[in-house]
């Protein structure tokens, strides 16, 4: 199974926690690299999030704009069947599933019907085993 990086973001570790969409984001062993997250939690170092989380939201009557669900990486095809050791190749890069994403709080301020809708299909995270690279939109997704 493929498909392709449709956005990716990051979000600065600033006090306003601005969300950036920039076009390549830079990867490694601790995450996403100028991330607040960079170099906290290896097993929560990149949110890998399908287009299907969106849709299955619209479908329920929520409709939000891509990113809202704290994703650094948004692709084109549903991954969340993989289970933690499994790997996935974004363009050049090897990433490899540490666990499903729970939900948090947060998702409720958005909609109190978020965290229900999204309870298995909010996203994965993985982490980098390919060493520094880049991840561009449009790079092919290989499961």
């Amino acid at each position: 199974m493929s498909g392709k990086v449709l956005k990716l973001f990051v979000t600065s570790d600033d006090e306003q926690k601005t969300r950036l969409t920039p076009e390549t984001i830079t990867v490694d062993n601790d995450g996403v690299v100028e991330d607040k997250f960079y170099k906290k939690d290896l097993m929560r170092a990149i949110l890998i999030t399908s287009i299907d989380s969106y849709n299955l939201a619209k479908e329920n009557g929520v409709e939000i704009e891509y990113g809202l669900l704290g994703e650094n990486i948004l692709i084109d095809t549903n991954p969340y069947a993989l289970v933690p050791g499994q790997t996935l190749k974004i363009g050049d890069t090897i990433l490899e599933i540490t666990q499903n994403c729970t939900l948090c709080k947060g998702l409720s301020t958005v909609s109190s019907k978020l965290p229900k809708i999204l309870k298995n299909d909010r996203g994965i995270f993985a982490k980098v085993i390919s060493g520094k690279s880049s991840i561009k939109i449009g790079d092919t997704v290989e499961i």
